[in-house]
Formats: structure tokens, C-alpha cells, sequence
């Protein structure tokens, strides 16, 4: 029999009321879900079961095969993902900012932010993806940055829209944009997700609430900001990334 709606949320229901009785008891906060969450059905089915391999030797042997990022590869622009076309995209135009921070809130200069995203209609520039949505030739979904001096990045983008998955009968997950940030070498990548304020499917989406924490999942939500707003071109959110301590950006792990 499908899973229902009812049957994903009734599991969430119990995790979380697990997690705050915990919380509740003095257990530490988890920032992080576990890699088997069972609301979130593939994650049971592909997270690691075996410890992880050990690298011996130089460590770098490990990096010979990864490409290498410069600035020269970075264009001015790839924040752009409105201009990679010869036409205008379809949706609602945003300006997404924010700066990447260490745990002591200090700048972190230099890094390669990457993001893609579904576009306005809730479809992925992908073969895989076969919801039944409209495609836009002028929009592919992805770009990057380097983040500047204060750490900060920005993008100029089209608002994603939500889509339909298989985890459950009529699943849906809130409109979201994937990041992904590496440090100083390829091997030091970390992989998340933004989501837009007041999204009404944030109850329903076993993804999101993984993040039992509700501070944590909470870093995970955008701020409109009406400064960063662009008169009569693109409404403005403001989304910092915190890469570690107790203020941590939740991390999708094992990616």
C-alpha cells in the first residue's frame, strides 16, 4: 500500500516529539538529522552502513582526480542566472545575498559558492526529471561565485517553484535552492539547501523536518529583505551560511 501523506506526517510527528522530550531532558541539540530518517524514504535506502574508507599516504593523492577551481573560471556573469540566454526567463526575478562565516562569525574569503534550482514552474533542467512542467529555454538553473573579501556572495535568479516527488502519495517539496560551497580543495565540499519564508509546505516535507532542531532548521529559511529589493527588477532574500559551531548551516552530509 502507498504511503499517504498522513502516514509520512504521523512518523515526523513522533521523531520530533522524541527529539524535544530529549531536548527537554538535557540531551545536546542535534544539528544535524540522522543519515536514516525514515519519513524521508530513499535516505534509509542509501545513507553509508560501513565505516569510511581511510586514505593512506599523501592525502592529496586523493585530489589529483577532482578538477581544479581559479578565479579565472569564474565569469562575472555566472552569479547571473537571468543572462545566460539570449531570452528572458519566465517567474518572479530575486536577488539572493549573503555572506559565508565561520564559526567565530569571521569572513570567509575566496570560496566557490555554487547553486541550481528548479525554475518558476517547478522543473529541473535535467533528463531525469520528467514532471509534467513547462521547461524554459532561457533558464538552465545554475550558477556560482566567488565570495569576496566580507565573505560575501550574490546571485540574481528566478523564485524556484515547488514540485512533486515519489517519497509518499502527493508529495511536495517547498521551492528551495541547493548550494554548494567548497573550501580549499575539491575534497572540502559541503552541499544545502535555502528555503523561502512562510512556505505553507513546510509541515509536509520529511526533508526539512529531518532537522528536528527547530534553531537549526530555522537557518535554513531566507529573510526577505526590502533593502536588497532592486526597484522594479527583482525582490531581494538574505541568507548567510555559517559553516560550523553551534551556529552551524544544517549540511547535507555524505553528498
Amino acid at each position: 500500500m502507498a504511503l499517504t501523506q498522513a502516514d509520512i506526517d504521523r512518523e515526523v510527528s513522533e521523531l520530533q516529539d522524541a527529539y524535544d522530550k530529549a531536548l527537554a531532558g538535557g540531551a545536546p541539540a542535534a544539528h544535524h538529522p540522522p543519515r536514516d530518517y525514515a519519513p524521508y524514504r530513499s535516505s534509509t535506502l542509501r545513507h553509508p552502513k560501513q565505516p569510511l574508507v581511510a586514505v593512506h599516504g599523501d592525502p592529496e593523492t586523493v585530489e589529483l582526480s577532482g578538477p581544479a577551481f581559479g578565479h579565472t573560471d569564474v565569469t562575472a556573469l555566472d552569479n547571473d542566472l537571468t543572462k545566460q540566454h539570449h531570452g528572458e526567463p519566465l517567474g518572479e526575478r530575486i536577488t539572493v545575498s549573503g555572506r559565508v562565516l565561520d564559526g567565530r562569525g569571521r569572513p570567509v574569503r575566496g570560496q566557490l559558492v555554487e547553486i541550481w534550482q528548479a525554475n518558476a514552474s517547478g522543473r529541473y533542467a535535467h533528463q531525469r526529471d520528467d514532471h509534467p512542467a513547462p521547461l524554459d529555454p532561457n533558464f538552465t538553473g545554475v550558477g556560482r561565485v566567488l565570495t569576496g573579501d566580507d565573505g560575501s556572495y550574490t546571485f540574481t535568479t528566478i523564485k524556484p517553484g515547488a514540485y512533486p516527488w515519489r517519497n509518499h502519495t502527493n508529495a511536495w517539496r517547498p521551492a528551495h535552492i541547493h548550494f554548494s560551497l567548497f573550501g580549499d580543495a575539491f575534497t572540502q565540499r559541503l552541499v544545502t539547501q535555502m528555503y523561502f519564508p512562510n512556505d505553507p509546505l513546510f509541515p509536509y516535507d520529511p526533508i526539512l523536518r529531518s532537522v528536528t532542531d527547530e534553531p537549526a532548521r530555522q537557518r535554513l529559511i531566507a529573510t526577505y529583505d526590502h533593502d536588497l529589493s532592486q526597484p522594479e527588477f527583482s525582490l531581494g532574500y538574505r541568507w548567510d551560511i555559517v559553516l560550523d559551531g553551534p551556529s552551524a548551516t544544517w549540511i547535507e552530509e555524505g553528498r
